[in-house]
């Protein structure tokens, strides 16, 4: 008996298949990456998660510390070997030794503290959310442009390996025209009025701190929303508790999620007419990255060998790379889209009627 193709039925497509296998990574090994001298601003936790990064992954040299506390400062110094500590900012930044500051306190203080580098000459990577508002990202951004240093948002996600191999899935339209993007991020924090979370003076808030992870998620699939819809619930403090949007590109959609008041899957995924690439959670880290055509065939990556925040380092050799060859701004990140970034997240808070002090 001979066989027959299939019948195609109006308006019915055939799974498309996977390839043999994912494509590989173009992220080099973050060792690899030319040193810089590093000052850090701001020695909290995410500056000590970045130190061991940079300690255990990479060429890169931590040569001075900057706090308000200079026991702070000498204790972090002391900590991670590092040979200067500074008791105020000033000295910090105007050490001729740092080429580089990484600005990690909380984003209240990014605008002036990253102004402060600037002005000293600095290259700067700013911890995100990138400022508080999209006004204040401009007049970094600005400062940074006038100034001819190298600017980056610390939005360590870009950088990893597994986002590279989504990237290059997005870039070979492997999964087939996206329709549809999930990502969420909610933690739970105990109620606390001092809680620099639940404070409206340092910024705090769901959206900067958690939420800007899967806007830029959304981000990095397709760019600029045309159009947001928010909602959310507030905290006791007046701060955005819990917030969840839907941002709309052409026909494609994101739903995305932020809470202070629960820990949630924080799993991302992107869904093509072809097949769906799944992030297990925590899904901003180095994580798995599966992808499932409709036909339910899988293929998956690893995240490559560097595990949890110490895959900050791969954002460190990023910014190095970029220092030594001349570049200001990251390919993989851009300043403007920083500041649609900022815009978005600006948008999402009007909407639920929710302003900082002094906005």
């Amino acid at each position: 008996m001979t066989s027959r193709p299939p019948v195609a039925l109006p308006g019915v497509t055939t799974p498309a298949a996977l390839p043999v296998s994912l494509p590989t990574t173009r992220v080099p090994d973050p060792f690899t990456a030319p040193p810089l001298r590093w000052g850090i601003l701001a020695p909290g936790g995410i500056a000590r998660a970045f130190a061991d990064a940079l300690r255990s992954f990479t060429q890169q040299q931590i040569v001075a510390v900057g706090s308000r506390s200079l026991e702070r400062s000498e204790a972090f110094a002391g900590e991670f070997g590092i040979e200067v500590a500074y008791g105020n900012y000033q000295a910090l930044v105007e050490d001729p030794d740092v080429e580089a500051i990484y600005v990690a306190s909380p984003h209240s203080e990014h605008r002036e503290q990253a102004l402060l580098a600037i002005a000293a000459g600095k290259h700067v990577l700013v911890e995100k959310a990138f400022t508080r508002n999209a006004a204040e990202a401009v007049e970094v951004l600005d400062a940074a442009k006038a100034a001819g240093v190298a600017l980056m948002e610390a939005m360590w996600t870009r950088f990893l390996p597994g986002t590279d191999v989504l990237r290059r899935l997005l870039e070979d339209d492997v999964l087939g025209r996206v329709t549809t993007v999930f990502a969420d991020h909610g933690q739970y924090f105990t109620p606390d009025p001092q809680h620099r979370l639940f404070n409206p003076d340092l910024a705090g808030g769901a959206i900067l701190d958690l939420g800007v992870y899967p806007v830029s998620f959304a981000s990095f699939v397709f760019g600029r929303p045309e159009s947001i819809t928010a909602v959310g619930t507030k905290a006791m403090t007046g701060v955005d508790g819990q917030l969840s949007a839907v941002l709309t590109a052409g026909d494609a959609q994101a739903v995305v999620s932020t809470t202070l008041f629960a820990q949630t899957p924080t799993t991302a995924a992107v869904t093509g007419v072809n097949a769906t690439a799944s992030l297990a959670g925590p899904f901003y880290a180095p994580t798995t990255l599966t992808v499932t055509s409709r036909d339910g065939a899988t293929l998956s990556h690893d995240g490559g060998p560097i595990r949890g925040h110490q895959g900050l380092a791969y954002e460190a050799a990023h910014f190095a790379s970029l220092v030594r060859s001349g570049a200001t701004e990251s390919p993989l990140l851009p300043w403007a889209e920083t500041l649609a970034i900022m815009q978005t997240m600006d948008e999402m808070r009007r909407q639920i009627d929710f302003q900082l002090p002094g906005e």
